[in-house]
């Protein structure tokens, strides 16, 4: 078994999750998985920056695939013995003008950037080695689906004792809404991205609470980040940032020095702790 530190990056062949992969082969002192879910272009991805002179390994990995995902936790469980860096990157979002029915992009965003980014939780989380990081990956826009929740449902998602039961009935209520046609009349904002990211950065608060609680000596921060609006296939041409600007935030946290202790549980944008 390797002694080495690992980190590892999920949805990383493009964009943010590629600049992420870049700067923590530069900054981290161990071994970095580029993961994707197509082999071949995480292949690709790989190989391009190999040939910048950085050194990395890839590993297949499809967050909506579960088998995907124990695969990769009993690697790293063989190999490593656990994981140091866990960057939950991957995710998807309907461009504006897509005309797909609300219903169904509610669903399948809900699968992959809540459900899906929960089952690698569930799975690699007690893998997680003292002084680890982990860093899910969330957006502005929870903070802005947020506000424009019913006021009986921000109660709910501030809650400071909020489970993750409750956090996934709610994620499933906000699902089975919109196939009613009822979200907005149950006090849903007219966005599933924004609320699978309201599921995100719950689920990191919650998860932080849960390591206080189980395993507070190992020191582990865990946090949801907003990369920024980011030139990527997702967000399009226009946006503000490079996607090595945006890797920035979910970079420092990933990097947080071993004596660090905090922050913890919080959203994080700009590298700094953002009210939720």
């Amino acid at each position: 078994m390797s002694s080495t530190p690992v980190a590892v990056v999920t949805g990383a062949n493009k964009g943010i999750g590629f600049a992420i992969v870049q700067a923590l082969c530069k900054q981290f002192t161990g071994d970095v998985y580029l993961t994707a879910r197509d082999p071949d272009r995480g292949q690709a991805a790989v190989t391009k920056l190999q040939e910048e002179g950085l050194s990395l390994l890839f590993h297949q990995l499809d967050i909506n695939d579960l088998q995907s995902i124990r695969t990769l936790r009993d690697f790293l469980k063989e190999k490593y013995g656990g994981l140091n860096v866990l960057v939950n990157n991957a995710g998807i979002a309907f461009k504006v003008a897509d005309t797909t029915p609300f219903a169904v992009q509610a669903e399948v965003t809900l699968r992959t950037n809540f459900f899906a980014t929960r089952d690698v939780c569930t799975e690699l989380l007690p893998l997680i080695k003292p002084h680890g990081r982990v860093v899910n990956v969330s957006s502005i826009m929870s903070v802005r689906a947020l506000a424009r929740c019913s006021q009986d449902l921000q109660q709910k998602f501030r809650s400071d004792t909020i489970t993750e039961e409750e956090l996934v009935k709610l994620m499933t209520k906000f699902v089975e809404d919109t196939k009613n046609g009822v979200h907005e009349k149950e006090g849903w904002p007219n966005t599933a991205y924004g609320v699978s990211k309201i599921g995100v950065t719950v689920l990191s608060r919650i998860q932080a609470r849960m390591l206080n609680e189980k395993r507070k000596a190992d020191q582990i921060l865990l946090n949801a980040c907003c990369p920024g609006w980011v030139r990527t296939d997702m967000a399009g041409p226009n946006a503000t940032k490079s996607p090595e600007e945006g890797a920035e935030t979910p970079v420092y946290l990933a990097l947080l020095s071993p004596d660090a202790d905090g922050p913890h549980g919080q959203f994080v944008s700009e590298k700094k702790v953002q009210k939720w």
